[in-house]
């Protein structure tokens, strides 16, 4: 004879295995439903998976719209988007997935140069292009992806460079000592790789350009306000700060009025920044900040027509720069940054 709680147990243990069950094919079904909705959607669509690096500024936020405003279904696509939030390794588990779910192309805005060969052999062995998207890797092998959509950031830094060669000139102070600062973004990334070589290969041809100190500050306010207290405290003959993006030249400003000291047109620091989003336009014009090299977050057009390109066999370059600007005083209007969408 069992006892009444023996049975009780062996009818639970039962009723726990049947919802197991039932837990298990549920989750089957689901995923061939989830997969048979996914072929249905992309046919007859061009799939793109696109792994962006993060959301760290203001600027890859635009450069996320700009993707996404592209890669629509009206426009003939099936996006898969993923945000890697800075890290590499989840940039990678995002393109592996790409893979295994046979995208046609694959596009992503690496976080740092290296690392990279691995993940796009495997991509290259499946037959999917791969296209990058503002930012360079540095591989052996430069087959492993078809081309770059982005920016000349060398060419950023030298314009930089050349901006302040003509105002020192233009205020008498081209012979004079003059103690310059550099906040850096993200250790490794191109943007930060291509702006320091850029503004270095100007200020190699001025003796008198002394740079006191360079530091990382991750592309971030808070980081950038953090960094240039730093400097203020070792430093404080800085005549120029040289901010590698506009969210660190934000917060080293807010350091620098903490400290008791201006900036700008007529200040005790001159700023110089990259990115020119709407924000720093605005301070721009107001004479906060001296000048602003733009970096173009709008790719979404450009990775479109390649991908249009590739579609129709024709041969692509192997870079795609997009057209940007220098913005002073002279040249920032309140029309041009109520037109921008950045």
């Amino acid at each position: 004879m069992f006892k009444k709680g023996d049975v009780i147990s062996k009818l639970i243990l039962v009723l726990f295995a049947a919802i197991l069950l039932l837990m298990v094919l549920g989750g089957r079904l689901f995923t061939d439903i989830e997969e048979e909705a996914y072929e249905s959607e992309e046919t007859d669509r061009i799939v793109v998976g696109v792994s962006q690096l993060g959301s760290e500024s203001g600027w890859r936020t635009a450069n996320t719209e700009s993707v996404q405003n592209v890669f629509t279904k009206d426009n003939g696509y099936f996006l898969l988007f993923n945000n890697a939030r800075q890290k590499q390794e989840n940039q990678i588990k995002a393109i592996r997935s790409f893979i295994s779910q046979r995208v046609d192309y694959i596009v992503f805005a690496p976080v740092v140069e290296t690392g990279w060969e691995t993940v796009l052999q495997e991509a290259r062995e499946a037959g999917i292009p791969v296209i990058l998207m503002d930012r360079q890797v540095d591989v052996t092998d430069k087959s492993l992806y078809v081309t770059c959509v982005g920016s000349d950031f060398v060419e950023e830094g030298e314009r930089a460079g050349r901006w302040l060669e003509k105002d020192l000139r233009k205020r008498g102070m081209d012979k004079e000592t003059v103690n310059i600062v550099v906040l850096k973004g993200t250790e490794g990334s191109s943007s930060q790789i291509g702006r320091t070589i850029g503004f270095s290969v100007v200020a190699s041809n001025h003796s008198n350009w002394n740079i006191l100190e360079q530091e990382y500050a991750d592309f971030t306010s808070a980081k950038g306000r953090e960094v240039m207290e730093v400097f203020l405290k070792k430093h404080p003959d800085i005549d120029v700060v040289i901010s590698q993006n506009d969210d660190m030249t934000f917060g080293a400003i807010e350091a620098i009025r903490d400290a008791g000291k201006t900036v700008g047109i007529g200040g005790d620091i001159t700023i110089i920044s990259f990115d020119a989003v709407n924000t720093a336009l605005e301070m721009v014009a107001d004479g906060i900040i001296n000048v602003d090299i733009e970096c173009n977050p709008n790719q979404g057009e450009y990775l479109s027509r390649v991908i249009e390109m590739l579609e129709n066999g024709e041969k692509v370059e192997n870079q795609y720069y997009v057209e940007e600007n220098v913005f002073t005083i002279e040249n920032v209007t309140r029309e041009l940054i109520e037109e921008r969408n950045y």
